[in-house]
């Protein structure tokens, strides 16, 4: 057996983290059984209770394992004793460049250099990169791409800034697409069993979804909004959805640290009754895909509830926040359904979500085959990754 060493947020507690992770697993499997996945995570009971039936390795990275987070032994250790390295997601950035907790860039850098010395490729799968912006952010990501053979991207944005920061002294660079947008709903049968437990999609006029984000005073940057005012912005658009269109509302919570300005949001609705919450403390990032597949419409902040959207053809609505989120809509045909958060108002959210679920057929049409064929992208990652494992020693 060869063993891969798969670095991304691994705790547990983001559904779209847990669908790049698991859609990876899959992924390969469809390919390779030859292969072991060791897996650094503040949770290793969640990796073995929900991906334990692939050959995954999970890595404590908790005090007791003599780390504080990604800094210690236990990282040095999965990049060094491995022979591959997958980075995934957006984890190489040079924000709280000093802080182990929030920053992965600083010390994936300096085990980078180890690896290429050992002849360990370390890869960039399906990812973002950025924002780096500091001299310091900017040598750190020279070591890791020094050590890179190969950077897989999923938005134009990142091939972009590597060019910028590294004209011409750039590794191989292949866009191709997240690895969430693979993610395939549960059983008819137990989407079925939580709609009934939650009450859900009772209403004959449809329902609508909405996602919020707990980093309202990192997105506002003009400072025109307060937490409190974006609460009260995001229940009037639920209850002028409810009164215009006759819909009710789904709030789908992806990460679990959302779930509290979530439910500040509703209890300020005129219309508790016809709000619901679903969210990842409770469901699998599959079975919040099953409910998103649906909604007539989503509106959301997390960029992963608009890949979880695509990944079944729900029709949705960019409020952004991310420039991956963008790049993403742009990549499905979806780009004119955007409003970038320093522009968000309640009658501009109610009119776009109003006019997408008018089009909701037109544009689960539109979109179908651009998503199908990301789709097809991301799962040819794995045969770059065999290409490169192949040449190894």
């Amino acid at each position: 057996m060869r063993t891969i060493t798969v670095l991304g947020n691994n705790s547990g507690r983001n559904a779209g983290d847990n669908a790049i992770l698991g859609n990876l697993l899959d992924d390969f499997a469809l390919k390779r059984s030859d292969l072991v996945f060791k897996v650094p995570t503040l949770s290793p009971s969640f990796i073995r209770r929900h991906f334990g039936h692939h050959p995954v390795q999970p890595v404590g990275m908790l005090p007791w394992n003599l780390a504080l987070k990604n800094f210690g032994l236990p990282l040095y250790r999965a990049m060094t004793r491995t022979e591959l390295v997958l980075l995934v997601d957006n984890i190489l950035f040079d924000r709280k460049f000093l802080n182990p907790f929030v920053n992965n860039l600083n010390v994936i850098s300096r085990i980078a250099p180890i690896c290429r010395k050992r002849g360990i490729p370390l890869v960039l799968y399906n990812c973002s990169i950025g924002p780096v912006e500091r001299e310091r952010g900017i040598r750190a990501l020279r070591r890791v791409l020094d050590a890179t053979p190969l950077v897989i991207t999923r938005d134009v944005a990142t091939g972009a800034l590597l060019e910028r920061l590294y004209p011409g002294q750039c590794p191989e660079i292949v866009m191709h697409a997240d690895c969430a947008l693979n993610t395939a709903p549960p059983s008819a049968a137990r989407l079925d069993e939580i709609i009934r437990k939650e009450e859900l999609f009772t209403n004959p006029k449809g329902t609508i979804g909405l996602n919020v984000n707990a980093y309202i005073d990192d997105f506002n940057e003009t400072g025109t909004m307060d937490r409190d005012g974006f609460c009260r912005m995001i229940a009037a658009t639920a209850d002028a959805l409810i009164e215009r269109l006759g819909v009710d509302i789904l709030f789908t919570v992806s990460q679990i640290m959302d779930m509290k300005i979530t439910r500040q949001c509703v209890g300020y609705s005129r219309y508790p009754g016809r709000l619901r919450v679903v969210g990842n403390e409770r469901y699998t990032y599959q079975e919040l895909t099953g409910l998103l597949s649906k909604l007539d419409v989503h509106a959301g902040l997390r960029t992963h509830t608009l890949i979880f959207c695509a990944a079944v053809h729900t029709p949705m609505v960019n409020i952004n926040a991310y420039p991956k989120s963008s790049g993403f809509m742009e990549t499905i045909g979806m780009a004119d359904w955007t409003i970038e958060f320093a522009d968000l108002s309640r009658d501009r959210l109610v009119d776009t979500v109003a006019r997408a679920w008018e089009q909701r057929d037109a544009l689960r049409e539109h979109m179908r085959p651009l998503v199908e064929y990301e789709k097809q992208k991301a799962r040819a990652s794995v045969d770059l990754v065999a290409r490169i494992l192949a040449s190894s020693p």
